[in-house]
């Protein structure tokens, strides 16, 4: 008989450089499967809970806790060890009433951070990646973690929205401009926090650019690589 569907795994040597996976142990690793996440800035959930969380020592482990309902992802319970998290999802080991914000950190891609107030859990940060005019002249918006929204209210490509998951509501929207508090997503300065002076518009052969200040320092860097998480300091934890 044919096989069907794809790979569930990936050898070990050649997944991503920032999973937290012990490359000589085993040859195998479990793969991240199509989601909201590109694989390629996504840990799969089973490969996040037994190796950097270390909630469970054998995959089989991780398997029967998904299946067993007792892990939320962004207020979902999500039963797939190929699941796809990235950027500020939020993770909840329900019985042990704990939650991680997935974000990035000394140079780390994703480093999950316990959240020291658990009112937070179902809050997350999203950028604005996509801005089109649908069907009766509404204005549909897509964000970096695949979710889409159908709203009034006038957003631009690259701000940030602070959305409560357990209604899908904004709850507050951020302007990229000067001024404003951005955390560093991807590169050599992945976790640094700091202030846009300048931006900097797209040029035929550069992207869209900002002036970023850390402290005695400033980074140009394009817009891509930055996220707005507040005006004068992060609106929710992201260290």
């Amino acid at each position: 008989m044919a096989k069907k569907g794809g790979d569930t795994t990936v050898k070990r040597q050649l997944a991503p450089s920032f999973w937290k996976v012990r490359r000589k142990h085993g040859q195998f690793v479990v793969r991240t499967r199509p989601g909201p996440h590109p694989k390629a800035i996504s840990y799969p959930l089973g490969v996040l809970l037994r190796d950097v969380l270390k909630v469970g020592q054998r995959m089989d482990e991780v398997k029967r806790m998904l299946n067993d309902g007792k892990v939320a992802v962004d207020g979902v319970v999500r039963r797939s060890v190929g699941w796809p998290v990235g950027l500020m999802d939020t993770i909840e080991l329900i019985p042990l009433s704990q939650s991680f914000r997935l974000v990035p950190k000394d140079r780390n891609l994703l480093i999950p951070i316990p959240l020291t107030k658990q009112t937070e859990k179902n809050l997350k940060l999203v950028r604005v990646t996509l801005r089109k005019t649908i069907k009766g002249k509404k204005t549909q918006y897509g964000f970096h973690d695949g979710k889409t929204l159908i709203a009034d209210e006038q957003y631009s490509v690259g701000d940030s929205c602070l959305i409560d998951m357990s209604n899908k509501e904004v709850k507050s929207h951020m302007k990229l401009e000067k001024g404003s508090f951005v955390l560093v997503t991807k590169g050599e300065n992945a976790g640094a926090t700091g202030k846009i002076e300048e931006i900097r518009e797209g040029l035929f052969s550069l992207p869209k650019r900002t002036v970023v200040s850390f402290g005695d320092r400033s980074v140009e860097l394009p817009v891509q690589m930055v996220m707005l998480v507040g005006a004068e300091e992060p609106i929710i934890q992201v260290s």
